[in-house]
């Protein structure tokens, strides 16, 4: 258990395997030094827990904030969200969505709140439009499950934000990819990187979603528009 305490058993054993010797990728300090700071910025969003619905709201961010690291790091790697990850994503943020909302009864649902059920399939829907249109081409059936989560992790308005900040920091991604290629490729002979190249979006739907999530962006201003109706 020693040699496995985040950051710390890295440094202590200067980046090898305290066994053979082998050296450890840099991705694993990586990775533990950003959730890390993920979960300080939870407990500073939560602070301070004083009852038990502020505990059990920490408990799920931090577990949600976990599952979205690992998603980014695997999808990273392989190409590849796996479906256990996402559906557990997508079933905790529905359930969060209906223990905060809870069911209305006696009453017609509020306009916010019907939307907000809905939130998690029309977020998917594009992407999965996509996906069956280029026939797995364009857009992986995974980010359409990963959308699925977000919709009902941060609602309607915040979700879309979120997906629209993804497709804007890819977009800006990929154009600096093929810019630092081109000149990898002048002045070193390196691999060619194309807008046609294969990019994981799932990494940017993440990262758009953290960045909604802390820090409440707006991007098109869209909860002043709906919710002046």
């Amino acid at each position: 258990w020693y040699e496995l305490i985040p950051v710390v058993s890295f440094l202590m054993q200067k980046g090898k395997c305290a066994s053979c010797g082998s050296n450890i990728s840099l991705q694993y300090l990586a990775t533990e030094l950003f959730t890390g700071a993920l979960f300080l910025f939870v407990f500073y969003t939560q602070y301070p827990i004083l009852n038990v619905v502020s505990a059990i709201d920490t408990v799920f961010y931090l577990i949600v904030v976990s599952l979205l690291v690992v998603i980014t790091v695997y999808d990273w790697k392989h190409k590849i969200i796996p479906d256990a990850l996402v559906y557990t994503f997508a079933a905790l943020s529905f359930a969060a969505f209906l223990f905060h909302a809870g069911i209305p009864t006696g009453r017609m649902l509020s306009a916010p709140y019907v939307l907000n059920i809905f939130a998690g399939p029309i977020m998917a829907s594009p992407f999965a439009f996509m996906w069956v249109v280029s026939r797995g081409r364009w857009m992986g059936l995974g980010d359409a499950k990963l959308a699925l989560g977000i919709g009902w992790f941060l609602g309607l308005y915040s979700a879309i934000s979120a997906i629209t900040l993804a497709i804007w920091i890819g977009a800006l991604f990929g154009i600096a990819m093929v810019l630092l290629s081109r000149v990898e490729r002048l002045f070193f002979n390196g691999k060619t990187f194309t807008m046609k190249s294969e990019i994981p979006f799932g990494p940017f739907l993440v990262l758009g979603t953290l960045l909604v999530f802390f820090f409440h962006i707006d991007v098109l201003g869209l909860s002043n528009i709906f919710l002046s109706i």
